[in-house]
């Protein structure tokens, strides 16, 4: 047996195309509706927030769409992303099944985000688009989208959680290193923002608000959104569709488990939607496997039905499983799951069964991800440790049965920034906060009825 463990591809190999599911769903995905008149929306409705290009992606229903020439130069700069053998992490766990992890924390800004982050900007550029308002989480986006701004000479201006903006004070700098300006949501510069105290820890839904309103009123400015959209998720597909070629270049068939991080969706689809286009065309039967906090467990407990993508409701009406867009979320260090909504894309393919779905604690994400440094020597950001750490449930069934499975995994960026977050579980002090029934039922009482 050969004992490779990275797996790249020549020039020649890498995607030239963004992989759009929506084409091979069996089952169309249910449009969505204007706040206002609750009919679908077209492309005039979202013209006040984005660029004719993405509006196309959004709505498109071809199977690929090529990547623009200036974006693939970017992406050259770090894709393709590293496919690993976990085999140190293999021997720890005495399993027989055999890891692979797809690696995206070799980006500039060390997250898969950047992925998405360059076309938006691009295509922005293109229109003569100045500037760009966004919202951030745990800060990945917000570094993201301001390095790719300064690629291109457009201003960013980010809006980051406030939970995030107050324990990550290294984030914000590295967002304000690549040009971007933060600011901590929910803020005095928006009504979205007036109507919480100052201290209020925010949510990514109060944080998208306020975006939303600043870029409506500026004609020089549009709104980019780092995850949930048809858009993000096609330009995220790179992820997977190198996992295929560097997987079959490791003398893999194919993937038995597709497992990723869901908050927003857009890493998760990233993966595993090249996998389900396989799976749905009888090439592959992977099972897919998404894993959320069980203190935003939006896939395993929200409702499926049409809600706000944001708290003020001045987005459109997404029909996606939710937890309800007045939502707050605990503050738990994994910030970019802490969203109340999914992809309306990867609820649609949850609905017609295609993805499974878990929520874990996270004490018990943090225990596997430092076991994963320890072996691989590689720390992984908070997200995608629950990855992890249900890859190791799976793992340690495969000990148990003598099964060999293949299972490839999303490790989403690195954690390097979020050492405050290890620190706090290394010490003893990192809490579980589950979703009790009543906050649940709290928070779905004001999701409009459509």
């Amino acid at each position: 047996m050969s004992d490779q463990v990275m797996y790249t591809l020549e020039p020649d190999e890498q995607p030239t195309h963004w992989y759009n599911v929506v084409a091979d769903l069996p089952v169309p995905p249910p449009p969505p509706l204007h706040p206002g008149t609750r009919a679908p929306v077209g492309p005039d409705d979202l013209a006040p927030l984005f660029p004719p290009e993405l509006i196309a992606q959004e709505v498109s229903a071809e199977r690929y769409v090529e990547i623009p020439e200036p974006v693939l130069d970017v992406y050259r700069q770090y894709r393709p992303s590293p496919l690993y053998r976990a085999r140190r992490w293999e021997q720890h766990l005495g399993t027989s099944a055999r890891i692979y992890y797809k690696y995206e924390g070799v980006s500039p800004a060390g997250s898969h985000k950047v992925n998405t982050a360059v076309p938006q900007v691009y295509y922005n550029q293109l229109n003569g688009i100045t500037r760009l308002t966004t919202e951030t989480g745990a800060g990945q986006w917000g570094t993201a989208l301001s390095y790719a701004a300064a690629l291109f000479g457009v201003e960013c201006e980010v809006w980051q959680v406030g939970a995030s903006y107050d324990t990550k004070p290294q984030r914000r700098t590295l967002i304000e290193v690549f040009g971007g300006t933060v600011h901590r949501s929910p803020s005095r510069l928006t009504e979205a923002g007036k109507a919480f105290a100052e201290d209020h820890p925010g949510s990514l839904g109060i944080a998208i608000s306020e975006a939303v309103e600043v870029a409506a009123q500026d004609p020089g400015a549009k709104y980019a959104l780092g995850s949930v959209l048809n858009h993000v998720l096609l330009h995220q597909t790179v992820i997977g569709e190198e996992a295929l070629r560097q997987l079959a270049k490791a003398g893999e068939p194919g993937a038995d488990l597709v497992v990723g991080c869901a908050g927003g969706g857009s890493n998760f689809a990233g993966l595993s939607f090249p996998f389900l286009r396989e799976k749905l065309a009888g090439n592959q039967d992977p099972r897919i496997l998404a894993v959320e906090p069980s203190s935003c467990p939006t896939l395993t407990r929200g409702e499926y039905r049409y809600d706000f993508g944001d708290t003020a409701g001045l987005t459109p009406l997404m029909k996606m499983h939710t937890l309800g867009h007045d939502f707050v979320p605990s503050p738990i260090h994994a910030g970019g799951l802490r969203y109340h909504g999914m992809a309306p894309l990867v609820s649609h393919a949850v609905e017609q069964g295609y993805i499974d779905a878990v929520a874990l604690h996270q004490n018990e994400c943090f225990d596997a991800a430092v076991e994963f440094a320890r072996t691989q020597g590689v720390v992984p950001a908070p997200e995608s440790s629950h990855a992890l750490a249900q890859v190791r449930r799976e793992a340690l069934a495969a000990a148990e049965t003598g099964a060999e499975p293949v299972i490839v995994v999303g490790l989403s960026g690195h954690g390097l920034l979020e050492l405050g977050a290890y620190a706090t579980y290394l010490s003893g002090n990192l809490e579980d906060d589950p979703l009790s029934d009543a906050a649940l039922a709290e928070a779905l009482a004001n999701v409009p009825v459509v």
